[in-house]
């Protein structure tokens, strides 16, 4: 059985469409959780009808999403982003490619789905990234079996970048499964901030990351651009 998780943070605007879109998939035997970090424009209200359970949570998306899979019933996790779709047949692919590379963990490629020419660009070179590091973003959709989850001791609860500091403990189990089927997720945050400024923004955090800086310093700068 597959769960998806889906971390929520004040996502009224979206979140219908993209729980609405997991329908063929709940009616195949998925579960769908929304762990909600204390929304205050109705994203609770409007997630309720569409999903199996929604559950509070401190705010953070490590935490929420580690809180999800604790709730979650699935032998697979899958965690989802708010503003992300996935390929109908998810389920199957993730299934079926897992048993087929015996490997423990994956994500989808992307298309990040906006105006900008260069999104299409930035999509490309996100999933030639992950292909050669072995390290999957959250916009990837990361699923993962629940044993090997719960033996990487799930997310880090750190302030940003919590899918690259799991995709670094469940690499030690062994790389992971890249599946070429595309999902879509928005451009928003490029197309707002702009998208060169945004790209840059997100290379210099990721630097420092890697060089030791404290993921919370690095939160603070990235709310405020």
């Amino acid at each position: 059985m597959l769960s998806i998780i889906v971390p929520c943070l004040n996502e009224a605007d979206g979140i219908t469409d993209t729980l609405s879109a997991l329908a063929p998939l709940r009616a195949r035997g998925v579960e769908v959780i929304v762990a909600d970090g204390g929304s205050r424009d109705g994203t609770v209200e409007r997630a309720a009808p569409h999903v199996d359970a929604v559950i509070s949570a401190p705010r953070g998306r490590a935490v929420q999403m580690n809180a999800g899979a604790a709730r979650a019933r699935g032998e697979i996790l899958l965690f989802l982003h708010a503003d992300t779709l996935l390929p109908d047949s998810a389920d199957a692919l993730i299934a079926e490619g897992l048993k087929r590379t015996r490997r423990g963990w994956g994500r989808f490629d992307v298309t990040i789905a906006g105006g900008h020419p260069l999104l299409h660009v930035v999509g490309q070179l996100m999933n030639l990234r992950s292909r050669l590091t072995g390290i999957a973003t959250g916009d990837q959709a990361i699923f993962v079996t629940r044993s090997m989850f719960t033996a990487a001791g799930g997310y880090p609860e750190i302030a940003l970048m919590e899918d690259v500091a799991l995709s670094k403990r469940l690499k030690a189990y062994g790389p992971p499964l890249c599946l070429k089927h595309r999902l879509t997720t928005s451009g928003r945050r490029w197309e707002k901030n702009g998208v060169l400024r945004t790209i840059v923004r997100m290379w210099l955090l990721r630097l420092c990351y890697w060089l030791g800086i404290d993921p919370a310093k690095l939160a603070v700068r990235y709310d405020r651009t």
